[in-house]
């Protein structure tokens, strides 16, 4: 099979092939699966295919609770040290979240407890960004995203794109997020479940930081007391965030962060 396919063609499909046939031979091989097994095997996959639909993307979250999505995005995404890593984006992004001005609610509906939080965007070198855009997403005080929930939260609640100011700065009132399930009715979530894995999240809020010149983020901050291990292997030291006690009964939660932005590399002019 592999001569067949290196005969075929040189290119990136036909070196990916090569490998991943390789590595499934190598893995029969060390295996030995009985022709039940391998039924089994091809059902499952089967399955997976049939759970995903244009609101569910169960290959995905195959992908995420395996640790490839983490993987693929460390690859991508190498920067210098003391910028903000990556994290995937997860399957709760919206492109359409509303542009709101500095010091704006992002919780719609009052539900949970107040947060404000205060952030900064600088380069490796602590220069403020100005213009910079910050886009953030999160789960409620149940641990539940809004687009999981449209008939009980206001469409784009916990949602929304902010700009830095001339000292990199922005901020916005929203509510302490919890942290929450993946899925686990369907054969990705099931097929973990039996092997023991966490099927839960530790709390956090998603960000997603563009500005020009410089490699875009988009990451997660994690509640640093939250001691959920994380199902989707995405928190690394550098996004434990503190989630501080204030001394203000309207907003008894806050959040202090400064994102570091690399610079894009340089592209080669054609002339």
């Amino acid at each position: 099979m592999l001569e067949r396919i290196a005969r075929a063609g040189d290119g990136r499909l036909a070196i990916g092939m090569i490998a991943i046939v390789s590595h499934i031979h190598q893995l029969i091989r060390e295996l030995r699966p009985t022709r039940a097994e391998w039924r089994d095997a091809m059902a499952y996959l089967a399955a997976v295919g049939d759970a995903t639909t244009d609101n569910r993307q169960e290959w995905v979250l195959l992908a995420d609770l395996i640790g490839a999505t983490a993987l693929v995005e460390d690859i991508n995404s190498r920067r210098p040290a003391g910028a903000t890593p990556n994290a995937p984006r997860g399957p709760f992004y919206r492109a359409d979240a509303p542009r709101r001005p500095n010091g704006a609610n992002i919780c719609l509906d009052g539900a949970g407890e107040p947060l404000a939080v205060a952030g900064r965007v600088v380069d490796l070198d602590g220069h403020p960004i100005a213009g910079a855009v910050v886009e953030t997403w999160q789960a409620n005080g149940q641990g539940f995203f809004e687009n999981q929930q449209p008939d009980e939260q206001p469409d784009c609640n916990l949602r929304g794109i902010f700009t830095t100011d001339a000292d990199g700065a922005f901020d916005y009132l929203t509510v302490k997020p919890a942290s929450y399930a993946v899925p686990v009715d369907g054969p990705a979530g099931r097929l973990l479940g039996q092997l023991g894995c966490p099927l839960r999240r530790p709390a956090s809020i998603h960000f997603i930081v563009s500005a020009a010149g410089f490699e875009p983020i988009t990451t997660q901050l994690f509640d640093r007391t939250d001691t959920t291990e994380d199902a989707l292997h995405c928190v690394k030291p550098s996004l434990l965030a503190d989630f501080k006690p204030t001394r203000r009964k309207d907003v008894p939660w806050s959040l202090a962060y400064t994102f570091v932005m690399a610079r894009a590399p340089k592209t080669r002019s054609m002339t």
